[in-house]
């Protein structure tokens, strides 16, 4: 496309905006026997999901595209009340909720809004972002029934299908997803954000995310595949977006304090205060956790505080503040061989090892409704944050550590953006349509560094340059990145039932890298043969637009086809081009990625007895960068990172959910769900200059990832046994199955494992525990590149965990 015709569309969609009205419903909502307002009842579409909440006098308000619409009541302490409406005019009625007949406990409130609504999705239009046509999963957080202490990502996300998850800490200090055949480390491949806004190091230059929410403090996670690119980035992945709990609005203060004790020492501590007092709310929360780790040398210590202030100044206008710090320190046990491995998969020959993470973020929101068609948010965000690495890690893995010099890597980020967002409902040619438009600007100062560290064994991050001048692996370079986007999608309802979503994203995108390495080479005795400074210096400029489409066809209350496809882009990263790492080679000639999301499904909840959400996927990647086997001039073999050729990974993925007591109880004391995640995936590598590639399968994608479990609940206490198989994976696009010196390349072997979980709520406690691995398996899901390796990093053996939890 052109500029004249990229021009010409954006024209055409800004002026086809009306602000003709929508059939709009309103009320008030009454406890039935003596006619007292109801404040926050829930209000559902039976097919889209929540539309709105009663304020404190009982009253809601929403405008809907729908000529017929049938919503639902629901309110924890009373009945649940279903209403059908019609007609194309403004709508006002109030509605009658009947008292239960007995208070329920937490846990059965919380089992009779899961028997409602099964399977959360996001709707169509919520504030200023479109979702419709595309694959949206959300994680209910506290319905997980996981080990939230430690964030087990295995069972958090154990309804999203065809994740690949990294598990090799016992603290869940970081996030590792991915999936699709994209590499999970450090959810690089995805755009990580909290509440709307990003949080990773550098979205373009260094989108690893060092930085995981804790998982007590979260509401929800968002998860929105491939087509989410035109929304928030140009990333294969799409979204994940954490949403944290939000303030209490019907208490002015509310205090909540969580304990857990666990294998390896694990001591952790979640304390959060919230409330609302006038036109004020807020939450807050501190996360401490402390152990030693599963294996010799991992010992950690995590400090998170996390503060949120909001203004409502009106009905129309809201203004949100806060700010998230994050502190830890890891010692690391280091990689493995795979005769290590075989040999004691929890050993570690690797005592100096340390990394360290110091992590700011901070975000200002300002929300307004200009009417009830038109909403508009502005989010200014940014990131003040630094990552050091400092250990002894040789390219033979299994070489014992000679206490000598240890290499540092230290990384610093600072950036700041914002993101500015549209939304409006207009009719065009007698048709209801939503228009979104948005821009961002991100502008990102960072720079990293590497030389040597200390002798010693504690973690000193600071280089001794004055010590060992002679030091191979030193470098320095500074990386200014600046990125602007525009960003527009547009819903047109064909009809009531059908709608297709076109949209665009405009990326211009500068990253720069400016700083030096150093060629510094010594003979046996320790003389220096060679020692140059390399400057080093590159800018690159691209921008291109980006197109995808959508379309959700809904012929029923209980079916959704959907379908979407969207291009994709990633730009290098200053990792693939500048840090020196023993372990691998960078190519030269490294260049960013092309390509296409494709996703096609069938979603829905049949009469609250099973819910599904059943399709297909293809991912189209070009130029994918990878490892290779390649032999160098001075006749070493070495792995070398760069673009292997073009791939393509395709294949099934489905989530049955079945209210088991719905079908065979029917009994409210009791919940009994049965579930079942499954994705059966296959890859090739269609076409590449590399010898002996084409035609191999694709890095980090397992045939089968299944993940199935029963939940079984009576009144206070809930049960979760969860089972996890993935079967094989390669690591390298040569394929290979053995290793060599450094366990960077070979397959992941197949593993299962087996979880359980259980919880009891007496009044204003909580009692929580669980085994994880309970079949106490030795696997591992990760050959590490660099750090915390580089090798076979082994993941947890069987352990437990118990929470005290006190609410008032």
């Amino acid at each position: 496309m052109n500029i004249k015709s990229f021009s010409l569309f954006i024209a055409f969609c800004l002026c086809s905006i009306s602000l003709i009205a929508q059939q709009k419903i309103s009320g008030i909502v009454f406890e039935n026997s003596d006619i007292t307002p109801i404040a926050n009842v829930d209000i559902y579409d039976k097919v889209a999901g929540k539309v709105a909440t009663t304020d404190a006098e009982g009253h809601y308000e929403f405008t809907t595209q729908k000529d017929s619409i049938t919503l639902v009541f629901f309110s924890f302490e009373y009945e649940v009340y279903e209403k059908t409406f019609t007609g194309n005019t403004e709508i006002v009625i109030d509605i009658f909720l009947r008292p239960l007949g007995e208070q329920l406990s937490e846990v059965e409130l919380n089992v009779r809004k899961t028997k409602v609504f099964a399977l959360k999705r996001l709707k169509d239009v919520e504030e200023t972002a479109i979702y419709a046509g595309k694959k949206t999963e959300v994680v209910l957080v506290e319905q997980s029934m996981a080990n939230l202490a430690s964030n087990n990502a295995r069972q958090i996300y154990s309804q999203v299908v065809g994740l690949n998850i990294y598990q090799n800490d016992d603290a869940g200090l970081q996030l590792n997803i991915g999936g699709r055949g994209l590499d999970p480390n450090r959810t690089a491949n995805f755009n990580t954000r909290q509440n709307g806004y990003d949080i990773s190091a550098d979205v373009l230059g260094y989108p690893e995310s060092y930085y995981s929410p804790a998982a007590e403090g979260l509401k929800e996670i968002q998860i929105i595949r491939g087509a989410a690119s035109l929304q928030y980035g140009t990333q294969f992945g799409g979204l994940v977006n954490f949403v944290m709990k939000e303030p209490n609005q019907g208490k002015s203060f509310e205090f909540i304090t969580r304990n857990t004790i666990g294998s390896n020492n694990l001591y952790t501590n979640f304390t959060s205060v919230s409330g609302s007092i006038d036109k004020w709310s807020y939450y807050s929360f501190f996360n401490y956790k402390k152990g030693d780790g599963f294996r010799p040398n991992s010992e950690f210590e995590s400090k998170n505080a996390y503060a949120h202030i909001g203004y409502q100044f009106n009905d129309n206008t809201k203004l949100e503040a806060e700010v998230t710090y994050l502190r830890y320190l890891a010692k690391q046990a280091g990689g493995l061989t795979d005769e290590m491995f075989n040999e004691n998969p929890f050993q570690s020959n690797r005592a100096r090892n340390w990394f360290q993470v110091d992590w700011l973020l901070y975000n200002l929101k300002f929300s307004h409704k200009f009417s009830e068609n038109t909403n508009f948010t502005f989010n200014a965000f940014g990131l003040n944050a630094s990552r050091n690495a400092l250990g002894f890690r040789s390219n033979r893995v299994n070489q014992i550590d000679p206490n000598t010099e240890r290499d540092l890597i230290k990384g610093d980020f600072n950036n700041f953006g914002f993101e500015a967002r549209l939304l409006n409902k207009y009719e065009v040619f007698g048709k209801k349509s939503t228009f979104l438009v948005g821009t961002k600007f991100y502008k990102a100062e960072n720079s990293s560094q590497q030389g040597p560290g200390s002798a010693g064994s504690d973690p000193n991050f600071e280089f001794q340059l004055d010590e060992f001048p002679n030091y191979g692996n030193q470098s320095a370079y500074d990386y200014p990145n600046l990125n602007v986007a525009i960003f527009g999608e547009n819903i047109f309802y064909l009809n009531e039932k059908l709608s297709i979503t076109p949209g665009f994203r405009f990326e211009h995108i500068k990253t720069e890298s400016d700083g030096f390495f150093k060629r510094i080479n010594t003979d046996a005795a320790g003389n220096v043969i060679l020692n140059e400074t390399v400057d080093n210096s590159e800018v690159r400029k691209r921008s291109f637009v980006l197109f995808g489409l959508g379309v959700s066809y809904k012929p029923s209350d209980v079916l959704e086809i959907y379908g979407n496809a969207s291009q994709n882009y990633r730009s290098v990263t200053f990792t693939d081009i500048s840090i020196i790492n023993p372990a691998f080679a960078i190519s030269p000639t490294i260049d960013d990625e092309k390509g296409m999301t494709i996703d096609f499904g069938l979603r829905g909840n049949y009469n609250n007895i099973v819910s599904y959400d059943v399709g297909a996927f293809g991912l189209f990647y070009n130029d994918r960068i990878g490892f290779i086997q390649r032999a160098f001039a001075d006749g070493s073999v070495k792995s070398e990172r760069g673009n292997i050729g073009d791939a393509v990974m395709y294949g099934f993925e489905g989530l049955l959910d079945f209210n088991l007591n719905e079908i065979f109880i029917k009994n409210n004391d009791y919940s009994f769900n049965y579930f079942i995640n499954a994705a059966i995936t296959d890859s090739e590598y269609t076409n590449t200059p590399e010898n002996g590639v084409e035609g191999n399968k694709v890095e980090f994608v397992p045939n089968i990832n299944l993940k199935t479990g029963i939940r079984f609940g009576y009144k206070n206490f809930l049960s979760n046994i969860q089972y996890t198989y993935i079967s094989q994976q390669f690591t390298d696009a040569s394929n290979a199955v053995d290793s060599n010196l450094s366990g960077v390349i070979g397959e992941i072997p197949a593993y299962d494992i087996l979880d359980i979980s259980m919880s009891y709520t007496y009044k204003n406690f909580k009692l929580e525990t669980g085994i994880n691995n309970i079949l106490d398996n030795n696997y591992f899901t990760r050959r590490a590149t660099g750090y915390p390796g580089p090798g076979i990093i082994p993941s947890v053996n069987r352990n437990f965990y118990v929470t005290l939890q006190v609410k008032f």
